[in-house]
Order: C-alpha cells, then structure tokens, then sequence
C-alpha cells in the first residue's frame, strides 16, 4: 500500500503546523481563535489549508492505486503532492504577502487534484 507512506507524511507534516500553531498560542497567550495575531492567522491558515487539501488527495491516491495503475506513477503523484504541500506551507509561514512556495504549492495541489481525478475516471469507465 504506497498510498500509505504518503498519508504518514501528510500526517507528520500535519503534526508539525499544528505545533507551530501552539507555539504561537503560548507566546502570544491566545486560546480561542486568532486574537488578532497575524502570525498566528498564517500558521492556522497554513495547518487548515493542508487538512483542506490532503484527505481528497489521499483518498484519490489511495483508489488509483487500487485500479493497478503502477507503482511508479503512485509514487510520482505522492511525492509531487507531498512537494506541494510542502511548499505551500513554507510559503504560508514566510510571509503574509505572495511567496514562491505558496504560489507553486497551490498551483501543484490544484493541477495534483485535477490529474488525479481525471485518471481516476478514466481508469473507473475503462479509457
């Protein structure tokens, strides 16, 4: 099950922004929301922005493989989408403003999410 080492990653990945986000808490004495702390805005966003995108991604990961499409194109789907991921977290964490790693990174999720889908219909009808 190749699907799985990619959700272990998400999952991992998940644990770090949701760290960061208690960190934040602490230091800035905030329990509930963001009290008005941009910083703590950005790493929330960042953790909501992957719990948002990552169960699709997964989930479709998860039944192309079970169509038997090979494993090497598991692979390349999984790490491209955890690159992403990835990249887009950087991006969120960095700045506020526009950044390389949140561009590329929710470009690749959305371009990940339509490919995935698109296979997953045609490997389901037969095409």
């Amino acid at each position: 099950m190749i699907t799985g080492l990619y959700a272990g990653l998400c999952g991992l990945l998940l644990v770090v922004l949701y760290v960061r986000i208690v960190q934040r808490r602490r230091l800035a004495r905030i329990t509930f929301g963001s009290g008005s702390d941009e910083e703590l805005e950005q790493r929330v966003r960042a953790h909501g922005n992957l719990v948002e995108s990552a169960p699709l991604a997964l989930i479709l990961l998860y039944l192309i493989e079970q169509t038997g499409v090979g494993s090497t194109y598991i692979h390349v789907l999984g790490v491209a989408f955890f690159v992403a991921r990835l990249a887009h977290a950087q991006g969120m964490s960095s700045t506020t403003g526009r950044s390389t790693g949140r561009f590329y990174g929710a470009l690749g999720t959305v371009i990940l999410l339509f490919v995935m889908s698109v296979l997953l219909i045609a490997r389901t009808i037969g095409v």
